[in-house]
């Protein structure tokens, strides 16, 4: 068995660094802040607890198979519920889409909200099943290179336009739906990714299939268990976990990685590398490569955010656990989101646990969490953003500027400190583009023994991706190593 060094402690990093060590591997994980779990954290304040990145699970079956190889499992370690309803949806002019986790009672909501809209939403979600049928057994099932080897893995009768790569997740809104409402819907899946609905492949159509089918989910005491039974999972299997200090440099020989230098001055020594670093943090400080680089920067960068933890005082009418307010001009949003510029009238996602999971805000209070699209690298001033944030949402029927206890907010300069990642690009890589996916790196890395996983690496962003993305380099290193 190898020595196996991982740079980063996020989801995609322990996830990894637990398959590895479970299979027999010496495993030492690298972190450079004090905690480990990545974007998967969260804030506490005055009684109030706040999940500030994830704060929504699906396809919990992927974590599941993690836990599965260090021989425990997801319901072991965390009391995982389904909500119901996973969503409601918003607009200025008072309508409301409550979205079900039941397929016959979202048709019911959509034939409620649009007469005949419940079954163009039935063809909607069945079309996002046969993307995700595709993608899920030919896209995501291995490492990806190039095109071809995405042509090589598609059967003659899926083909390649199974998974509706060459129109927008935008262009696919309009032909399933005539309501601009329900048109904007569609097109708040592309910032799942970090995207664009009019630049986003129609692919990201099977997203809110997988919504439906799998259902979304919350652990119950917020993200943070579910960050630490990450972490007690991977102390199990025996990984080695050091934080607190940082990784300068990966060292190599001409032929092959053989380790670590790290900012304390110590070394860990390893055969294999694998990096859940950005991709161009890697490329450009870790182990410089001027080719790799290049080619990490053709990837478009996701958007990334500005955040608001809100304490608020008293129970709100008719929330839910998650929320989005659109705001009244959604093509614009984007377009200036694209430009480089803050979107002026943007739409806000907020997230109240609280509905769900009392233990998160003081009784009879809510913790508020909104977090609005930016640019990557976005810079303002956060005071002014607030304050229009909650002006936004006032004009939305929800005035919580009297009722607050407190407000603290993240950046996209703060997320940038935190992670890693340039410009605090949420995702890594976005999904912008029909070739976008070909874009991010490879798993593998230009010298033998390295790796890579994470948001900026295939097959992308997110907890359910990452997770992948674990299991496949865990599976690349196996096969490298001639392990069993």
């Amino acid at each position: 068995m190898s020595r196996v060094a991982v740079i980063g402690g996020g989801v995609g990093g322990l996830s990894v660094a637990i398959r590895l060590a479970s299979a027999g591997h010496r495993v030492t994980l690298v972190e450079r802040n004090e905690h480990l779990g990545g974007k998967l954290t969260t804030y506490v304040r005055s009684g109030f607890t706040f999940d500030v990145g994830p704060s929504l699970v699906t396809l919990p079956h992927l974590l599941d198979d993690t836990f599965r190889a260090a021989g425990t499992s997801l319901d072991d370690e965390v009391e995982m519920v389904r909500l119901d309803p996973q969503f409601a949806y918003r607009w200025r002019d008072g309508s409301v889409l409550v979205k079900p986790d039941d397929a016959e009672a979202t048709a019911d909501s959509f034939d409620t909200f649009v007469p005949g809209a419940g079954d163009r939403w039935r063809e909607f979600d069945a079309h996002g099943a046969r993307i995700w049928s595709v993608a899920e057994r030919k896209f995501i099932a291995g490492p990806m290179t190039s095109p071809a080897v995405l042509a090589q893995r598609m059967e003659s009768r899926d083909g390649q336009t199974a998974v509706d790569p060459l129109r927008t997740l935008w262009s696919a809104s309009r032909s399933f739906f005539d309501d601009l409402h329900l048109q904007q819907w569609v097109g708040r899946y592309a910032t799942y990714s970090g995207s664009s609905p009019l630049k986003a492949p129609a692919t990201l159509s099977c997203i809110p299939h997988v919504e439906s089918a799998y259902g979304c989910w919350y652990p119950m005491g917020g993200h943070g268990v579910l960050r630490d039974a990450f972490v007690t999972v991977a102390e199990r299997a025996g990984v080695e976990l050091v934080t607190g200090v940082g990784v300068e440099r990966i060292t190599s020989t001409p032929d092959r990685v053989t380790g670590l230098g790290l900012a304390d001055g110590t070394y860990v020594d390893a055969e294999i590398v694998i990096s859940d670093a950005d991709a161009d943090h890697l490329y450009r400080d870790l182990f410089p490569d001027d080719g790799a680089l290049r080619s990490v920067r053709r990837a478009p960068r996701s958007t990334s955010g500005f955040s608001l933890c809100l304490g608020v005082r008293d129970i709100t009418p008719d929330i839910t656990h998650h929320n989005v307010w659109f705001g009244d001009d959604h093509l614009q949003e984007f377009r200036e989101i694209d430009a480089g510029q803050m979107p002026s009238d943007p739409t806000i996602y907020g997230c109240v646990s609280s509905v769900t999971d009392p233990t998160q805000a003081p009784e009879g209070d809510e913790n508020w969490f909104l977090l609005i699209n930016t640019p990557p690298g976005a810079r303002f001033d956060e005071n002014v953003m607030r304050d229009l944030v909650l002006e936004r949402l006032a004009r939305r029927g929800v005035d919580l500027r009297r009722r607050l206890r407190f407000s603290a907010t993240l950046t996209p300069t703060d997320i940038e400190r935190r992670d890693g990642t340039p410009g605090g690009s949420i995702y890594g890589t976005s999904s912008d583009g029909a070739m976008a996916a070909f874009a991010r790196p490879a798993n593998r890395g230009p010298k033998e023994g390295l790796y890579l996983v994470g948001g900026s690496t295939h097959p992308g962003g997110g907890l359910p991706l990452v997770s992948i993305g674990a299991r496949i380099v865990a599976d690349l290193v196996t096969a490298d190593t001639g392990a069993s």
